[in-house]
């Protein structure tokens, strides 16, 4: 073999050599925009998840302001009846002491 034969063989071989890492690195960069697409509607489906839970969080903290409300408002009746029958007394004996 002459040394052009074997400078074409070497450089043959380095180009099959080239050729088949040119495709594993192909394979590996079709591989990753997978992940990386797979991580994405992952990332998108959990985001949209997060937002639902801080709504429903929103409405539930509504809810509980209601609620409290709700029964400060009864508490307040009722103090507000208790006054009214307290004021009602002293009308009543104030009413009894001038007659």
């Amino acid at each position: 073999m002459t040394a052009n034969e074997k400078t074409l063989a070497t450089f043959e071989t380095r180009l099959r050599q080239m050729i088949l890492r040119f495709q594993e690195l192909k394979k590996e960069n079709q591989d990753l925009y997978g992940m990386v697409e797979k991580a994405e509607q992952e990332q998108a489906v959990l985001r949209a998840k997060l937002e639902q839970q801080q709504n429903d969080y929103q409405s539930l903290k509504m809810a509980k302001m209601i609620e409290i409300s709700d029964g400060d408002l009864a508490g307040a009746k009722e103090r507000l009846s208790k006054l009214i029958r307290d004021v009602n007394k002293c009308i009543a004996i104030l009413s009894d002491e001038d007659q």
